[in-house]
């Protein structure tokens, strides 16, 4: 089941449910009860090739009007690629991608995502790396009335390398789903994921993190870490991470903490003569920045921030 199979067949059945395990937190057929008309959309589009020994950056933006869109794009990495998303959406709308990293290739990915306050978006990448490669990865959100931002990680070992950060700051009666999987096939490989999060208002932030180390993927480096404020009274974080280890000789672990802003730090910034609201901006900005500080690409990491402290402001 999937929003792209109810958009193309028109068939509500289709639609996740809370009774899918998966999408508990967020649920898409009980909130939609009739689909908008389908829209022209970017179906099957020409694949990004990168050669071996090719450096490029990418700029790709996905732009869903009021209709029902369903996007799809196939990116094939042998060299070095920095990958800018930029997803739009005013309707519903799910994008694909199929990401193929080969041998020793290399990918930043980062993806700013933003929606209209009632819109449904949903952005689904699947990942397959190859012995060697560095793939590294920071998804940005403001949510949306729904909201699915979903990666999925097929992990050779080899020496291969996995960074997948997220961030969102969600307001109002927004939504953003963060969740991703990775399977960690074969021994020698490295994972290191840091998910920070901020939720005011009637806001809702969903973190579900699942790294599992099959049978023979001995000396398996895998880190996950989530941590959110809440700052609000009917402000919502629900956050699962697991670890599901099958291999000998690892070093896994995961941490997850939902709390408030630090009253002692808060107390000293006002101290200092720094007003609250300035002060409590400061603090957040702070709290965030350990993710935008982790994005390698400079231009990426300075149009991150900035939307960070848009919507901080």
């Amino acid at each position: 089941m999937s929003l792209a199979r109810a958009i193309e067949t028109g068939d509500l059945a289709e639609l996740p449910s809370r009774r899918d395990e998966d999408w508990r937190w967020t649920d898409l057929k009980g909130l939609l009860r009739v689909l908008p008309a389908s829209a022209p959309a970017e179906v099957a589009a020409a694949p990004i090739e990168v050669a071996a020994g090719e450096i490029r950056v990418v700029r790709l933006d996905f732009v869903a009007g009021d209709g029902a869109q369903v996007a799809r794009r196939r990116i094939r990495v042998a060299g070095s690629l920095v990958l800018i998303e930029n997803h739009q959406t005013a309707g519903v709308s799910e994008t694909d991608l199929d990401i193929i990293l080969e041998a020793g290739a290399r990918l930043e990915r980062v993806v700013i995502a933003t929606a209209a306050e009632d819109a449904v978006q949903v952005v689904i990448a699947q990942v397959a790396l190859a012995e060697g490669a560095r793939f590294a990865q920071t998804i940005v959100t403001a949510g949306a009335r729904r909201q699915r931002l979903e990666t999925r990680v097929r992990h050779p070992g080899g020496g291969a390398e996995a960074r997948l950060d997220g961030l969102y700051v969600v307001a109002g009666k927004r939504h953003a789903d963060l969740t991703t999987a990775v399977i960690h096939e074969g021994p020698g490989g490295t994972t290191n994921q840091l998910t920070k999060g901020v939720v005011t208002d009637q806001g809702r932030g969903v973190f579900q993190g699942r790294i599992e180390v099959r049978p023979g993927a001995d000396g398996t480096d895998a880190k996950m870490g989530h941590h959110a404020l809440v700052l609000g009274d009917r402000a919502e974080v629900d956050a699962k991470p697991e670890l599901e280890i099958w291999a000998d000789d690892v070093v896994c672990s995961h941490g997850n903490t939902v709390g408030a802003l630090d009253e002692e730090a808060l107390f000293y910034a006002r101290q200092r003569g720094i007003p609250e609201p300035e002060a409590r901006a400061m603090l957040t900005e702070a709290f965030l920045g350990e993710v935008v500080a982790r994005i390698e690409h400079e231009e990426a990491r300075e149009a991150v921030a900035a939307f960070v402290a848009g919507r901080l402001a």
